[in-house]
């Protein structure tokens, strides 16, 4: 069979490309291959400095390559907002959303807003960045919004809603679990959503499996090290699921893409499957609700 590799990436010349967290690891492959094809890529990232660094190693090795910085936190609502607005005033038209950024196994920490720092940044940032970019994706005919999520959606995952912030009792793991399963759970029910209204943009949904980037950095070294080294893969391998399920002209709305090896820790990507529970439509719409009254932001869709 043959394996999908950047070498499948249609011809993006035209297309305006928002990815955040571009600076590194995964989004800066995943923006690098992207710019590579012609795509007018745009890098919403929280460190300027560190994103100029990262614009300047793509045009080194591509000097024809457009791209371009947004700042961006996903940890402040207040900057989401700053950045929409800046964006969709730049931007008239987006073809791509790829909400990439993410912290996973931090100590316990809180976003600017009050929310835990992986909740509110891996899924209510991103929750507040689409519905406020939507209005400029929906006129695009084949436009998408990918979202990354994680083999963790299924490790010790659950919503819970009587107490998101898990101010009671932290548990790294959990957490993660939680905004990695709401990212999947968000991009169901905005798939359902946009198909409802008949809308041209489709959502999906990536992830990396095992992939050596700087998300792992809070794990302690007596795991982080064996576990880089038994089923970690490069980056730029990593990117592929996330870069099929934005390019390849096959991809539907609603589909899952992720590495086709071993538990999924590794590989070339393909259409996977994500758990029961991140398929439970009640708890999906409720997750939007929520979502919709934490963040202030309702969908032009809805």
């Amino acid at each position: 069979m043959t394996k999908w590799t950047t070498a499948d990436i249609p011809d993006q010349t035209g297309r305006t490309v928002i990815v955040t967290g571009a600076n590194s690891g995964l989004g800066f492959e995943t923006a690098t291959a992207l710019a590579a094809k012609g795509a007018r890529v745009v890098m919403a990232v929280r460190n300027l400095d560190k994103g100029e660094t990262a614009v300047a190693r793509i045009t080194a090795a591509k000097p024809a390559a457009t791209v371009e910085l947004q700042q961006l936190d996903l940890g402040s609502l207040a900057s989401v907002r700053t950045a929409a607005a800046e964006l969709k005033a730049a931007y008239p038209r987006i073809d791509l959303l790829i909400n990439n950024a993410g912290v996973m196994y931090p100590p316990k920490q809180s976003t600017a807003d009050g929310f835990e720092l992986q909740f509110g940044t891996n899924h209510l940032g991103h929750f507040a960045l689409t519905g406020l970019l939507l209005d400029n994706l929906l006129p695009m005919q084949g436009s998408r919004v990918v979202t990354v999520s994680s083999i963790g959606h299924r490790i010790r995952a659950a919503i819970h809603f009587d107490d998101l912030n898990f101010d009671n009792r932290y548990n790294r793991v959990a957490a993660y679990g939680q905004s990695k399963l709401a990212n999947l759970l968000f991009t169901y029910e905005l798939q359902r959503r946009l198909a409802t209204a008949a809308e041209p943009t489709i959502a999906l949904a990536a992830h990396p499996g095992g992939s050596n980037t700087e998300l792992g950095r809070h794990l302690p070294a007596v795991i982080r090290v064996p576990t880089m080294k038994m089923v970690a893969q490069p980056a730029a391998m990593g990117a592929l699921p996330t870069l099929r399920a934005a390019t390849d002209p096959a991809a539907a709305g609603g589909q899952y893409y992720g590495p086709d090896g071993f538990a999924g820790t590794r590989g070339y990507p393909e259409p996977v499957s994500s758990s029961k529970q991140s398929h439970d439509t009640d708890l999906a719409r409720r997750l939007w609700q929520v979502s919709e009254e934490l963040t202030g932001v309702t969908y032009p869709i809805d």
